[in-house]
């Protein structure tokens, strides 16, 4: 008879449940993050089981690895579009694991990207600049928020980091001030400095795949951008349409209507935050190197909030991209902005 396996992967255990496919329970255990007791408590059922499927927030790698090594077919949970049962009035982890195992006989598991794992090492580098790119932002704008609550004045990046001790005291009088500029200084050389060496090891490790080189056509988007994108989208060809590989962006609003009226939100975690970032940055950057692309961001921005008309010109970009790769054709800002 066809079985089918959940787990649901905590940080110290996995509730494992296999389930017939009249739904009848025919597993249901909680074991430790070890590979051998996993291996050991499936393989009874090992010519049996169709497929089985682990849900994980975080630390999937070593058991969906493991699992595909020993001969089972591995699907992945993506916990932000999988909803529980919501009748339920009680649901605890073997629920939970019982219920990815249902989906699966169902045949509506809602299933997340693996990425291959010689491509994990250099994705997850790549997420880690993402991270210190992030907390550099974060520190330039306290510091231009500090300079600009004292003197009135504004200060570009730019020159902000070119800053040491005298120049500040140089304009700002009050020692305390100063020193909370100063402090963030050595902060954000230190940042510059871990940002190039992470692009330097990428670039040496992992090279654009054939398909993937046409995206530098794109004005903005360079080698890093994308290297990201090729990443963390994998194979274009799984996604059915353009609205579904923009949607993975992120790049599409989240709303839900009933006769032309807003009723609240959908899912906005759903999608990739790493591409919404990637196009983010790809927006921000078109707008220097491409004229029709600045143009339509102003006409944008004149009916709207500056982060509106950036996402919209991300969105753009995410589906000019979809084509780019799924079309092996080179960027044409005519077709994308007239």
């Amino acid at each position: 008879m066809r079985m089918y396996g959940g787990i649901d992967l905590h940080s110290n255990n996995n509730y494992v449940a296999i389930l017939d496919e009249r739904m009848d329970q025919v597993l249901c255990r909680r074991v430790r993050n070890e590979l051998a007791q996993v291996l050991g408590i499936l393989e009874p059922h090992r010519s049996e089981i169709v497929s089985l499927a682990v849900e994980s927030t975080f630390n999937w790698y070593w058991l969906v690895d493991g699992l595909k090594d020993a001969g089972y077919d591995v699907r992945l949970v993506n916990t932000t579009a999988a909803k529980s049962y919501e009748q339920l009035k009680y649901t605890d982890d073997r629920h939970d694991a019982r219920w990815i195992a249902k989906m699966q006989v169902l045949g509506i598991l809602p299933e997340g990207y693996i990425t291959p794992p010689e491509e994990r090492g250099v994705r997850d580098l790549l997420r880690q600049r993402l991270f210190i790119v992030q907390k550099r932002t974060s520190f330039l704008l306290s510091a231009k928020t500090i300079y600009a609550r004292s003197t009135g004045k504004s200060i570009s990046v730019g020159d902000l980091q070119r800053w040491n001790r005298e120049s500040v005291q140089a304009l700002i009088s009050d020692e305390m001030v100063v020193e909370s500029l100063v402090t963030k200084l050595p902060i954000i050389k230190a940042m510059n400095r871990q940002i190039r060496e992470i692009e330097k090891r990428v670039l040496a490790e992992c090279k654009l795949r054939e398909e993937f080189r046409l995206l530098q056509t794109v004005p903005g988007i360079g080698k890093v951008l994308s290297l990201t994108i090729m990443l963390e989208a994998g194979d274009i060809s799984r996604f059915a349409k353009v609205g579904n590989f923009a949607s993975y962006c992120r790049c599409v609003s989240s709303e839900k209507r009933s006769n032309k009226k807003k009723k609240g939100e959908g899912n906005r975690k759903n999608g990739n935050k790493y591409l919404s970032w990637a196009f983010a940055e790809a927006a921000q950057h078109i707008t220097t190197y491409d004229a029709m692309a600045k143009k339509y961001y102003e006409r944008k921005l004149s009916r709207s909030h500056p982060m509106v008309a950036r996402r919209a010109l991300a969105n753009k970009l995410s589906r000019a991209c979809f084509y780019i790769l799924r079309d092996q054709v080179e960027f044409d800002a005519r077709r994308i902005f007239s």
